[in-house]
């Protein structure tokens, strides 16, 4: 369990997040996917790398009982790994394919609105709950997915939206029962993977570099208003309410 790289298709890395319950990672987990995201597309023999998870849901993002249990040196560290996972699906040298399954949340959405291509199971929904606790961040990556005014919908409600719903946007390449969503990925990454694989690499830097939004700068930025909220003690209210299964005082 945790974070797992293997290969089941000539061309294709896996990296498969498996962190029970929830899948919401913990500091060391961000950075130890950052790391098998980097090191598959490093490989030359990988074109194509698929992301998915084990469970009931894809991510629940990060671990806020450890960020409770450790104060602000686990804060400052899960800020840097999922800047650091974040830009690794940015950044992997090869397209990223995202397979999505039942909630997509937070941290979740960062690893989605970076990924190349998404596929989804027809229980998925994505969302940012981030207000309800305590922190901001991940928009830069959820308006990769929706356009502007749903965005900050869903990031001043808190309220996610479902597998169908972000389709429509144009944002997802299938909906797909759900024992059907590793094959329906594998079917697109193989796509891919026959291609020239120079190419495919030319083409993803080529892509990176037309984009409108320099996608590290802009969540760091967000980040930086997460730690304001933390050192005003809001942020702390919201996270232990979470922890503890309360409703948040919501006064401040």
């Amino acid at each position: 369990m945790g974070i797992e790289k293997t290969s089941r298709a000539a061309g294709t890395a896996e990296v498969v997040i498996d962190v029970p319950p929830v899948n919401a990672l913990d500091v060391a987990t961000w950075f130890a996917l950052a790391d098998a995201l980097t090191a598959a597309g490093r490989d030359p023999e990988v074109r194509v790398v698929v992301l998915r998870a084990e469970g009931k849901g894809f991510c629940a993002g990060v671990d806020i009982k450890e960020i409770q249990a450790r104060g602000d040196d686990a804060l400052v560290g899960v800020n840097r790994g999922c800047a650091a996972a974040f830009g690794a699906v940015y950044d992997c040298e090869v397209p990223v394919v995202a397979a999505v399954q039942g909630f997509c949340l937070g941290g979740g959405i960062g690893l989605v609105g970076n990924a190349d291509i998404v596929v989804a199971s027809e229980d998925a929904t994505f969302g940012l709950p981030e207000v309800d606790r305590g922190a901001l961040g991940a928009a830069t990556h959820l308006a990769r997915l929706v356009p502007q005014h749903k965005m900050r919908q869903m990031v001043y409600t808190a309220t996610p939206i479902t597998a169908g719903e972000m389709a429509a946007y144009g944002s997802i390449a299938a909906v797909v029962p759900g024992e059907d969503l590793v094959e329906a990925a594998y079917g697109i990454a193989g796509e891919i993977a026959g291609k020239s694989p120079s190419i495919i690499r030319r083409a993803k830097e080529s892509l990176n570099g037309i984009d409108p939004v320099d996608v590290r700068r802009s969540y760091r930025y967000e980040q930086g208003f997460t730690y304001e909220l933390h050192v005003r003690g809001v942020a702390d209210e919201q996270r232990q309410a979470f922890v503890d299964k309360r409703q948040a005082d919501t006064s401040r």
